[in-house]
């Protein structure tokens, strides 16, 4: 109590202790600071686990310091692989060489990665054949790359009261890319183009 003004009441606030990497207030989670590790050695806090050798040989349930002396006389690490389990499942292994090796095959497997991109070509009620030989031959190359493709037909003046003519332009165009695409989208009318895209078939 202050002079005659009463103290705000705490009761019914919890504060609760934070667990590793979380931070609580008043009973509530506020954010995750980082990201849960794999625990390794000391770190490991179950009482026994079952333990794993270092050629993926099954040693059984043994106290964690019957693990750690096997791990410490095979001048290796004491692993956590399946933290979840009942007891928790411990490897005998070199950590540092398995976290190089695991960071090499996700930079291996991001190089792999393919960014698909949606490539754009742009035609005309009135383009020419020689212009739509070209123009089909850069969605060819572009499907064969596995990029999508955005086919957009543009109107102008009078043209938009001929639409059917794009309409049977961009028939044209799928039925000549069947065997390379799918259309995704079909052509629709966004102003005054209509557009579709293309996508490419997945390879059997």
């Amino acid at each position: 109590m202050i002079g005659n003004s009463p103290t705000p009441s705490l009761i019914g606030l919890t504060f609760f202790a934070s667990a590793p990497g979380v931070r609580f207030l008043f009973g509530e989670r506020l954010i995750a600071t980082e990201k849960k590790q794999t625990r390794i050695n000391g770190e490991i806090t179950a009482p026994e686990v079952r333990l794993v050798g270092v050629e993926g040989e099954q040693l059984g349930i043994v106290k964690i310091y019957d693990a750690l002396r096997q791990a410490e006389e095979a001048d290796l690490d004491l692993v956590e692989i399946a933290p979840t389990a009942q007891p928790p499942v411990c490897k005998i292994m070199d950590y540092g060489k398995f976290k190089y090796e695991e960071s090499k095959k996700q930079h291996e497997a991001k190089l792999k990665q393919k960014q698909v991109q949606i490539k754009e070509i742009k035609f005309r009620p009135g383009t020419d054949e020689g212009d739509y030989q070209i123009k089909l031959r850069n969605l060819i190359k572009f499907l064969e790359e596995g990029d999508k493709t955005k086919i957009t037909l543009r109107f102008r003046g009078r043209e938009m009261a001929h639409q059917e003519i794009g309409m049977a332009q961009l028939r044209r165009v799928s039925n000549d890319l069947a065997e390379l695409a799918v259309v995704e989208q079909f052509p629709k009318m966004e102003g005054r183009q209509l557009v579709m895209m293309l996508a490419p078939k997945k390879k059997v």
